[in-house]
């Protein structure tokens, strides 16, 4: 513990209290939660050709860009936007009003008990010369029904409340912090996926509740500061997101948060974002234990995005994931992967480290102020001997994803679809065993608490995804999603009445990659296993009751079909939700 402290603690707190005592006067700014909802709205203004100093491929988005965005728009006569739109660029400008400039942005007409609610967003705040404080409620009330694939239905149910607090200090430094309390009752398939995985879609650390439920805290928080005019640090407990799809083959939200240091640079035309993070390898049994040191794993991220010209952007991605090599040595985080600019595979190589590496290309290009096209190409390992063979070598892993954004289709106005295509090879993401009597390899697969730091699915399919939003007035929405997976799943064979054997076609990549549990060097195919196709179709209402307060009707079918009976399911839902300063909980794998 005290060498994590050293090395990702005490490193960037250092290099903080450096600059701050140079008395620089760069003004400061927190992000804005992840949201897709939230993030949508930027995506439409970059695809009409607005995206400030923002780019699109790394989130969350600072606060101080988004309301620089929207108010060189709402300042600009010569942009036609529709009265959504307009309403829109308000929303922003409320939601961020103390980086905006419009005079009265997020005033509150009428007060609420007092000085409650003097802004729209924020339900106590105070706002002086060196110190901002912002203080809001939250909550997530859900109740619904699930019918399972036998015909029984259960009644669901999520029940959240907790605080969020934001704020600065001197205007050198942020500060944010979330918390929840929540009790959940899931659909049934959200159920398998908690006992596969023994972790909560999203969460960490878990406990049973009454009989059929999951009681668990969300908690985030961070600080951060500017160097420079043009960079700036954070360090606490949180998620990011590098990429431009609805999924991410580089880094996405679906794991539990974890604690990192990010540098963010922007220059020019440049973006280079630094991760620095600390992650959870293994949560030790069936379920989550309490009062137990979960062994760690580590990740160091590069990731530079350049706008060729306005409307086209490319980025180059380069991770590692590292921990212990046995179960005797306990390594800690390795001070060569703190170098900014360098490649990590040489890094590697020259200490002759079992670590993980990945290299990631992105592109987007945004067209006719209506279309924006993107994609991703993942290398995990290539051999271009092997390639050319043709044989099926099982260390050929290089992942695609190829994505369509258009806007106000057809001429309709805030109509808006996503389409998605995501191809993931067998074994991508997973590395070799650290483990001969379980076969699973916790510290240099790309994961966090047990979850892809990826795509939900992991490995071994194909993935397509289409989704359909159109908000015809400022208050309504309408959502429709459909995710189509094929995927191979593994089998378990008895081998006596005791013993048991995973043979791994490469879906899981909690599993080792050696052989076995790999089942064959040669003759691999996306989809080899257990065939499997799941369809995923939800359609959502959504009304805003007042700023950052919403309700959701949602309805959901899943069903899950393969060549094993005991894959197969079935599952419908229909739940109603409320929430007040908090994104919807989507589970869509």
């Amino acid at each position: 513990m005290q060498s994590t402290i050293k090395t990702i603690l005490y490193v960037p707190f250092c290099v903080v209290l450096f600059f701050y005592s140079s008395h620089s006067a760069f003004s400061q700014s927190v992000y804005a939660p992840l949201n897709n909802d939230y993030n949508d709205l930027i995506d439409r203004l970059d695809i009409k050709g607005y995206s400030g100093n923002i780019f699109t491929s790394v989130k969350p988005y600072l606060r101080k860009d988004i309301a620089q965005l929207a108010d060189s728009i709402s300042k600009d006569s010569t942009i036609h936007f529709s009265k959504v739109d307009r309403r829109n660029l308000q929303y922003l400008q409320n939601d961020n009003w103390e980086f905006s400039h419009v005079k009265d942005a997020g005033d509150s007409k009428h007060h609420f008990i007092g000085n409650l609610y003097k802004k729209k967003n924020d339900f106590y705040e105070i706002n002086k010369k060196y110190f901002e404080f912002q203080l809001n409620p939250v909550a997530y009330f859900s109740y619904g029904k699930d019918m399972d694939s036998s015909g029984k239905k259960t009644t669901t149910y999520i029940n959240t409340r907790g605080l969020e607090l934001r704020g600065m200090i001197d205007n050198k430094v942020g500060f944010y912090t979330f918390l929840t309390d929540n009790q959940a009752v899931f659909p049934q398939y959200v159920n398998n996926k908690i006992t596969a995985t023994k972790a909560i879609p999203g969460e960490g650390f878990w406990g049973s509740f009454k009989g059929n439920g999951y009681d668990f805290y969300t908690v985030n928080g961070y600080v951060d500061f500017n160097f420079t005019k043009h960079i700036s640090t954070q360090f606490g407990q949180d998620k990011n997101i590098i990429g431009d799809g609805y999924r991410s083959l580089m880094l996405s939200d679906n794991s539990s948060n974890y604690l990192f240091w990010k540098v963010d640079t922007k220059v020019w035309k440049f973006e280079y974002v630094n991760i620095f993070a600390q992650m959870t390898a293994d949560i030790l049994g069936t379920q989550p234990q309490g009062d137990v040191f979960y062994p760690r794993k580590y990740m160091a991220l590069h990731y530079l995005t350049l706008n060729l010209t306005k409307k086209f952007n490319i980025g180059l991605f380069e991770c590692i994931t590292f921990g212990n090599t046995d179960t005797i040595n306990n390594r800690r985080f390795d001070f060569s992967y703190l170098n900014p600019i360098i490649f990590y595979k040489a890094v590697e190589n020259g200490m002759g480290a079992p670590d993980k590496d990945h290299i990631g290309l992105c592109f987007k290009w945004n067209f006719l102020h209506h279309f924006s096209l993107y994609g991703t190409a993942f290398l995990d390992e290539f051999n271009i001997n092997e390639i050319r063979a043709r044989t099926g070598w099982w260390g050929n892993k290089q992942a695609a994803q190829f994505g369509l954004k258009c806007i106000d289709i057809a001429g309709i106005r805030n109509l808006d679809l996503q389409l998605e295509g995501n191809v993931v090879p067998p074994y991508t993401y997973a590395t070799y065993s650290y483990s001969k009597v379980t076969n699973y390899s916790y510290y240099a697969n790309y994961t966090n608490y047990q979850q892809p730091l990826a795509d939900p699915n992991g490995a071994n399919f194909y993935e397509g995804i289409a989704m359909l939003k159109f908000q015809p007035f400022y208050k309504f929405s309408f959502t429709g999603k459909m995710f189509y997976t094929i995927t191979g799943l593994d089998t378990i064979t008895s081998l006596n009445a005791i013993n048991k054997a995973i043979y791994s076609y490469g879906s899981n990549i909690m599993l080792s990659n050696t052989k076995p549990p790999r089942v064959s060097d040669y003759g691999n195919y996306i989809t080899q296993g257990v065939r499997t196709t799941i369809l995923y179709l939800s359609f959502t209402t959504t009304y805003q009751l007042a700023h950052n307060m919403f309700i959701d009707l949602t309805a959901i079918y899943r069903s899950e079909k393969s060549q094993l009976a005991i894959y197969n399911s079935n599952d419908k839902s229909v739940l109603v939700s409320f929430r007040w300063n908090i994104a919807k909980r989507l589970q869509e794998f």
